[in-house]
């Protein structure tokens, strides 16, 4: 058995919403055996203030919530990153900086609540559905048995969960 903290850093390309929430989800899902981290490639520069509500709302310490820029993770002394799971379709499009240690790639593309319109209300909902598909891919990601599958087997259910269909909530 290992000790081994894996690095996750989840990809968006504004990080004011999906990649915000599966970062506070694998902190608190991981149990310690995760460091979850965010970033975008175009970030706002804020989170966006429903993604804050939802969190605070669901009992997260939100302090940790910043959008910030993906290269903060590809510079010396960055966390060696383990896993990089892109969120949105357009980050898993664009040409991403080379990350140290070559980790681990998926793309788990979730809709941008941010980008949904109606009422408040359906806002709303965009978000709580967001938190709902990223929660049943994380909840799958930490239970996969990391020390017992192969390299090969790992990136399989890793591109396998993007692929899992939502579940009622």
């Amino acid at each position: 058995m290992t000790d081994k903290i894996y690095n996750v850093l989840f990809l968006c390309t504004g990080n004011s919403a999906r990649s915000i929430i599966a970062e506070a989800l694998l902190n608190r899902l991981g149990q310690g055996k995760f460091k979850a981290y965010s970033a975008g490639s175009q970030p706002k520069g804020e989170v966006h203030p429903y993604t804050l509500q939802l969190l605070k709302g669901a009992n997260y310490d939100t302090s940790f919530a910043r959008s910030k820029n993906w290269d903060e993770f590809a510079v010396p002394g960055a966390p060696q990153l383990d896993f990089v799971f892109t969120v949105c379709d357009n980050a898993a499009a664009e040409a991403c900086p080379v990350w140290p240690g070559q980790p681990m790639t998926a793309h788990w593309g979730v809709p941008d609540p941010a980008a949904a319109e109606g009422t408040e209300s359906e806002r709303h909902f965009a978000f709580a559905d967001a938190y709902r598909m990223l929660n049943n891919r994380i909840s799958i990601f930490v239970s996969l048995p990391m020390m017992s599958l192969d390299k090969l087997s790992l990136q399989k259910r890793l591109e396998e969960i993007g692929h899992t269909a939502p579940t009622a909530g």
